[in-house]
């Protein structure tokens, strides 16, 4: 296997077509092909299914472009490490955001990679706890918020921040301090993230001490569709701060601290502990605990807490 190899299956995987994989890697066409067909018969076996609507990867080929994707981005990230021209600590650094955290924690990252450190192009990706730990344990991210774990064999954590959950309601919804309450939140109609989710699993412990049995209307993986259906008069929901007081401050939600009890999720940092840590990631990981710490500590992160450093 070479890299015109790899490039061109992985490229040919991602549009789905040999012509317009040909036009993005300007090459002609039947180099493209003759890749594919020559990585065919180095591995044994069929890597696309050829139909009228495209090419379209096959078991193994699904198998063989995970690998290349990761491979390939290796090779990109050791260019970008050594390359002369970008100044003293250069490299390209993937970061797992925990989707409550992306409005009010991207922007301020990337202006303070950017303004310390220009050498350095951040990846963000963004998803729920489970998936971020997923992407962390197969390497598909250098670093990645979680909450409520601890440092494993495996993973090395840093506590940032302690972080309220709220009371999401309606933008309607006439809310006194009883109103924020869980019994009351079980008595209105719910819109929750799936079942076996992390904040899921918070939110029902959390409802099981209130002996209620709530009416779920709708579960989703999708935290921007849980504030949508909440916002049309759907249900209420419970979601952390960081993901609705800007909503709730801007009219557009109603909502809260929640209490009896009182709820909270504690958010971390987490690398793996395997391998060399490039400077790169090194210096990012600092970047994103100043910048939550900061965050915290100018009211820019609602009802969260700080974890007090061990250092």
């Amino acid at each position: 296997m070479d890299l015109k190899q790899l490039t061109a299956l992985v490229t040919v995987s991602d549009v789905g077509s040999v012509t317009k994989a040909a036009r993005l890697l300007h090459v002609v066409q039947p180099a493209v092909s003759r890749h594919i067909r020559s990585l065919e018969e180095e591995v044994g076996v069929p890597l696309f299914e050829r139909t009228r609507q495209g090419m379209t990867l096959t078991p193994a080929g699904e198998i063989l472009t995970e690998r290349a994707r990761r491979a390939l981005l290796e090779l990109e990230r050791a260019r970008a490490e050594i390359r002369p021209d970008r100044g003293p600590v250069q490299g390209i650094v993937t970061i797992g955001l925990l989707e409550s955290t992306v409005e009010i924690l991207a922007a301020p990252l990337l202006e303070s990679v950017a303004r310390q450190h220009p050498g350095v192009e951040l990846r963000l990706l963004s998803a729920f706890s489970g998936h971020l730990q997923q992407w962390l344990d197969d390497g598909d991210v250098d670093m990645t918020l979680l909450y409520n774990l601890e440092s494993t064999p495996s993973i090395f954590v840093t506590p940032l921040l302690h972080e309220s959950l709220w009371a999401v309601a309606p933008p309607g919804a006439a809310l006194g301090a009883d109103a924020l309450t869980w019994k009351h939140v079980a008595e209105q109609p719910l819109v929750l993230p799936v079942a076996g989710h992390g904040l899921r699993v918070l939110i029902d412990e959390a409802l099981h001490i209130t002996d209620a049995e709530p009416t779920v209307v709708c579960q989703t993986n999708s935290m921007l569709l849980q504030k949508r259906l909440v916002a049309s008069g759907s249900g209420w929901s419970v979601l952390p701060a960081a993901g609705v007081a800007g909503d709730v401050a801007a009219g557009r939600l109603n909502g809260g601290p929640l209490t009896e009890p009182e709820v909270s999720r504690t958010v971390v940092l987490a690398l793996q502990r395997s391998g060399r840590v490039p400077a790169a990631v090194q210096v990012v990981a600092t970047e994103l605990v100043r910048a939550a710490r900061r965050l915290v500590k100018d009211g820019g992160w609602p009802t969260a807490r700080a974890v007090e450093r061990s250092d």
